[in-house]
């Protein structure tokens, strides 16, 4: 064998599934957005659970999900909401966005300074939602 040969075998041997090749090929996460508009803590804590039960299923590397609370489901995003406080905390670990509408914040005479740092702002939660669609999201409502 000659030199060039044994290194370029080398190189593909020791490149493995990290390569640019295997990088490239490997598929991007299907962006998911959920639609928290519900105002019962129970449901908003299962619907963070389903969230938590697909990353563990299909693995947060092949999906990214993105939560939109609006109208009473505002009140999923709050950390004196004993059901969904830590499960929010822990789903946001996970690369999980939480996004509040600062129209229904209003309506629950909410601030900012009353929601975990984990939570983003938007100025509408029906027009986020719209918006992410456009830009290929997959809906979901629990």
């Amino acid at each position: 064998m000659t030199a060039v040969f044994r290194a370029l075998l080398l190189i593909l041997v020791f490149s493995g599934p990290t390569s640019v090749a295997a990088r490239a090929a490997a598929p991007k996460p299907v962006p998911i957005v959920m639609q928290m508009t519900v105002g019962d803590s129970d449901a908003q804590r299962r619907a963070f659970l389903q969230i938590a039960k697909v990353l563990e299923d299909i693995g947060d590397d092949r999906v990214k999900i993105e939560v939109v609370a609006y109208e009473g489901g505002i009140t999923s995003l709050l950390p004196d909401n004993h059901d969904t406080a830590s499960l929010l905390a822990a789903l946001a670990r996970q690369g999980v966005k939480f996004k509040a509408c600062r129209i229904s914040m209003r309506a629950h005479g909410l601030k900012d300074v009353e929601f975990p740092m984990e939570v983003d702002f938007v100025p509408a939660g029906a027009p986020e939602m719209i918006r992410l669609q456009l830009l290929g999201y997959r809906y979901w409502r629990p």
